[in-house]
C-alpha cells in the first residue's frame, strides 16, 4: 500500500515513540510500556476500568498490525514493516474502527481526568510526555487541535485529530498537529 510522503513522516514519528530503547525495532512490549506511562502519567492502576480499556485496546491495536504483516504476537517490527502494516490496517485497510480507534477512545478517556469530557493543557502534556513528545512541541500541538482558543479540546477532537494524524495527507489540518511539528 502506497503512503505519501507526509504520512510515512507521521508513521517515522510514531514508531519513534514506540521504539523507546531505539534498538530499530517495536514489540509488544514497547505498546505495553507505552501504556504503562499512560497509567503512570494520570496514576490510574492497569486494573481499574479506563487503565484495563487502554490495555486491552493497545492489545487489538498491536494484533491487528501483526495480522496485516502476517507475523506472529512475540515478532518484532521493523520501521519499514510497521510503514506496511499501519497501511494495510488503519491508513488504506479496514481496521481503523474497529481497532484503532476504541484504543485512541480509551487514551482521550484516560486523558479527561474528570469526566467532562474535555482535556486541558495540563492532561494534554501528560499525554504527550508519554509518547515522548518534545515539550516545544507539546504546546504547539495543543495549540494547533484547539480550534476555539478555548483552553481545552474536546475528548472527541482529540479522536479525531488521532484519526487525522494517522490516516490523513493534509499538512494543515489539525490532526497533523498532533505531535508537534512533524
Amino acid at each position: 500500500m502506497v503512503t505519501t510522503e507526509l504520512q510515512d513522516r507521521k508513521l517515522d514519528r510514531a514508531f519513534e515513540h514506540l521504539d523507546v530503547d531505539r534498538d530499530g525495532v517495536i514489540e509488544r512490549d514497547d505498546l505495553v510500556g507505552l501504556g504503562a506511562r499512560f497509567l503512570l502519567g494520570f496514576g490510574e492502576p492497569p486494573t481499574s476500568i479506563r487503565g484495563r480499556a487502554l490495555l486491552d485496546n493497545f492489545d487489538t491495536v498491536w494484533s491487528a498490525l501483526l495480522s496485516r504483516l502476517d507475523m506472529e504476537a512475540d515478532s518484532r517490527i521493523s520501521r519499514e514493516e510497521f510503514h506496511r502494516g499501519m497501511a494495510a490496517a488503519f491508513i488504506h485497510g479496514p481496521d481503523w474502527e474497529p481497532a484503532f480507534r476504541p484504543a485512541a477512545q480509551a487514551v482521550a478517556r484516560l486523558c479527561d481526568t474528570d469526566c467532562d469530557g474535555m482535556v486541558d493543557p495540563g492532561e494534554f502534556r501528560t499525554m504527550l510526555s508519554a509518547y515522548g513528545t518534545a515539550e516545544g512541541d507539546i504546546a504547539m500541538a495543543f495549540s494547533a487541535l484547539d480550534a476555539d482558543s478555548d483552553g481545552m479540546v474536546s475528548v472527541t477532537e482529540l479522536v479525531a485529530a488521532a484519526r487525522e494524524f494517522y490516516t490523513g495527507d493534509d499538512p494543515t489540518a489539525a490532526g497533523s498537529w498532533l505531535f508537534g511539528r512533524i
